[in-house]
């Protein structure tokens, strides 16, 4: 038992060093800009984003842990269009969402992932479910495939989901000091677990990360900034991003020329930051395919991770705090 409240104690430990984070976030870029304000009392703590495939100027989100299994249809200006409910889902630890289109009808799929465990693998599983984008924006209740998973290399914590839309392939990046991002098979089973392996590092806490429209990159958030990298995992570029309090979510703009970065709390911000026009991809990327399969070789460094000398710095001194914390906690315990 004793165990088990260190491991809870820790992580709350972990976490109050984290909420300081965005305080050394870099200088905004050039065109940032705060794009809307949710104004619905209901979104308390924004975790996921993404931008509808089908309806114009459409965005969605959905809260945190510890809520209904809602999602919440808004406009450009942050006021709700539509609110939905999932059938038959549970909402244990919600942490992100994506968008894409079915490339056979054209209708948008919305995917939702429970894939919060801020125990490391308390749970034997995870879930993400698939919700077919309703075509009116009006409140209702939508049916939804689940789909469970597990990692191979052993449970952990996840606060990133991206699906690739050349492959249609379903990502999870972890969010650890150590990140890892991990494919799904090629064709998920609802009638049984998958199982998720690692194809490629991630930068250290990653909170969120999707995929370009056109597949030509992919993009990991973290409490400190973001970073693009190409489908095959070689960095592009670092992407500053605005201080926010816990920066929770990210998604591309449908044009794919900014991100789109929100946070948790009442009334958050969404914020747009356009990407540099010499972080855009200017050579065709690696095939998809061969990129998946593909295994690394070798840990990525903290510089293919998008990692800065000062970001070390920061997250070793949080560390050694932690440490601190912890150790006192535990001797309390005894």
């Amino acid at each position: 038992m004793g165990d088990v409240v260190i491991r809870v104690l820790a992580v709350a430990a972990a976490s109050c060093l984290l909420a300081a984070a965005p305080a050394y976030a870099a200088p905004a870029d050039d065109g940032m800009e705060k794009f809307f304000t949710f104004k619905d009392p209901a979104i308390t703590e924004s975790s996921g984003l993404a931008v509808s495939p089908t309806h114009e100027g459409v965005y969605y989100t959905h809260n945190d842990s510890s809520a209904t299994p809602t999602f919440y249809a808004v406009d450009g200006q942050g006021r709700t269009r539509a609110t939905f409910q999932v059938q038959g889902a549970q909402a244990r630890d919600w942490e992100a969402m994506a968008a894409t289109k079915d490339p056979a009808t054209g209708r948008g799929v919305l995917w939702f992932a429970d894939i919060g465990d801020n125990l490391d693998g308390a749970w034997p599983n995870v879930s993400v479910y698939k919700v077919m984008e309703p075509r009116t924006l009006r409140n209702a209740a939508l049916p939804a495939t689940r789909y469970r998973f597990r990692y191979a290399d052993g449970g952990r914590n996840a606060e990133g989901i991206m699906i690739n839309p050349k492959t249609g392939r379903l990502y999870v990046v972890s969010k650890e000091f150590a990140g890892s991002v991990y494919a799904a098979p090629k064709q998920l089973r609802a009638d049984r677990v998958n199982v998720l392996r690692k194809v490629t590092g991630a930068p250290i806490m990653a909170t969120d990360a999707a995929y370009a429209p056109d597949g030509s990159s992919y993009v990991v958030r973290t409490y400190f900034s973001a970073t693009l990298f190409r489908p095959s995992g070689e960095t592009i570029a670092k992407v500053s991003m605005p201080e926010l309090k816990q920066a929770e979510s990210i998604a591309y703009t449908a044009d794919g020329k900014a991100l789109l970065t929100g946070t948790e709390g009442p009334r958050s911000p969404v914020y747009r930051v356009p990407i540099p026009g010499d972080a855009r991809p200017a050579t065709p990327t690696p095939s998809p395919v061969r990129a998946e399969r593909k295994e690394p070789k070798e840990e990525a460094s903290p510089a293919a991770s998008g990692l800065t000398a000062k970001d070390v710095f920061i997250w070793l001194a949080a560390a050694v705090a932690a440490t601190g914390v912890i150790t006192f906690l535990a001797r309390r315990t005894r």
